[in-house]
């Protein structure tokens, strides 16, 4: 039997999986476009929904001790849960490309005599490296890496402190309203939703250990945007790499954005292999992780990073809607997919929601936001079934 993970080390993966360049990013995107006054109601809302939406998925993987995909078959079926499980280990090679393309840029604009090529390369191979030694042998390590990065971070939110200008407030045309500003804020944790059961179905505590993920990951989340929004203030355009190196920070950067994207890249490869079984359980999960790991390196080359937020919508749009049929599923109606029937059906609550996150999307600031409208639909129609049963009795 696998050895079971307890509340810190949980802690610890969730707090890494937080700490990345993308999160920061979007810390930066909604500080520039935005009053500082109006950005942190919808900015701390999003983050609570969204870690609520993780604690309760995750819980559902942590009860019935299995990974984020195989949860789904439950709801979806047998091959539901491989249609799911084949867009999830896409979007996770997709995903840890970004991570690696972000971080590459990152390190370029810090006067590193490294190439971005080879920059990208050396990332993924510390990422394959951490994915094949897995999770239970490196965990002492993972703890000093979050330790120091931890340190490092308070150090640069600090410094950071010191060179607001304010700039963001000062802005009034083509500010985010508040409804924009909420879907980027849930959007980060809505993309580990096909994730979180990976490292859940192992804990010694399920509710606990569940809820301590959630935290983890959903205040160090908010840490990240708050990095970006202080980035932002700093002046127009700003990026990571030239606020670092306008605080002096070059060394500390440098090590930030390293172990920030070995971090967060290590639970999308490693949940990637997880995903895979599901798609063919013959599959050795540590080899599939590397091998997207390599992946990653020749996508963020290739320049995916110029469609890094229509690639985070689509994320959103294809497993919120899911995890809301799911969630109805466990929590409410309690179904099974021995009735071929209602198997159909909750795939039909699928894609209803998937239909009208990107019918919403690009509708300016819409009221509750996409992810949320989509999320309502879903749960919706996922719970027809249970009250025409009830009307009928």
């Amino acid at each position: 039997m696998d050895k079971k993970t307890g509340l810190f080390s949980n802690a610890v993966i969730w707090f890494g999986t937080a700490i990345s360049v993308s999160e920061i990013e979007a810390g930066i995107g909604i500080g520039a476009a935005s009053s500082l006054n109006s950005l942190w109601v919808p900015l701390v809302l999003g983050h609570i929904l969204g870690g609520i939406l993780l604690f309760l998925i995750g819980y559902i993987g942590a009860s019935v001790r299995q990974n984020a995909m195989e949860v789904t078959s439950t709801t979806y079926g047998k091959y539901g849960a491989k249609f799911f499980a084949i867009l999830n280990v896409m979007q996770l090679v997709a995903w840890v490309a970004v991570l690696n393309a972000q971080g590459a840029t990152a390190l370029a604009s810090l006067n590193l005599p490294i190439s971005f090529p080879i920059t990208c390369i050396m990332l993924a191979a510390l990422i394959a490296l951490w994915v094949y030694l897995g999770l239970q042998r490196v965990s002492k390590i993972t703890t000093v890496v979050m330790t120091i990065l931890t340190a490092l971070l308070i150090i640069i939110s600090f410094r950071f402190l010191g060179f607001g200008s304010n700039a963001a407030g000062t802005l009034t045309s083509n500010s985010l309203g508040f409804w924009n500003i909420f879907e980027i804020s849930i959007a980060m944790p809505i993309s580990w939703l096909p994730v979180i059961s990976d490292y859940t179905k192992d804990v010694e505590k399920p509710v606990k250990a569940t809820l301590v993920s959630a935290i983890a990951y959903s205040l160090a989340s908010l840490w990240m945007y708050f990095i970006g929004i202080e980035i932002a203030n700093i002046g127009a355009n700003y990026t990571i790499a030239q606020a670092i190196l306008l605080a002096n920070l070059g060394t500390i950067g440098i090590i930030i954005v390293v172990l920030s994207t070995v971090t967060t890249n290590f639970v999308a490869a490693n949940s990637a292999g997880e995903s895979s079984k599901v798609i063919y359980n013959k599959l050795n999960p540590k080899v599939i992780g590397v091998i997207v790991s390599a992946l990653s390196a020749i996508l963020a080359i290739s320049g995916i990073m110029d469609h890094y937020i229509d690639f985070l919508y689509l994320i959103a749009s294809v497993f919120a809607p899911m995890a809301a049929v799911l969630l109805v599923n466990y929590y409410i109606t309690k179904e099974n997919n021995e009735d071929k029937n209602i198997m159909y059906w909750n795939m039909f609550s699928w894609l209803a929601g998937f239909i009208v996150y990107n019918l919403t999307v690009s509708l300016d600031s819409i009221f509750l936001g996409p992810t949320l409208l989509a999320v309502i639909v879903s749960a919706a129609l996922a719970y027809v079934p249970a009250l025409s049963k009830r009307f009928h009795k």
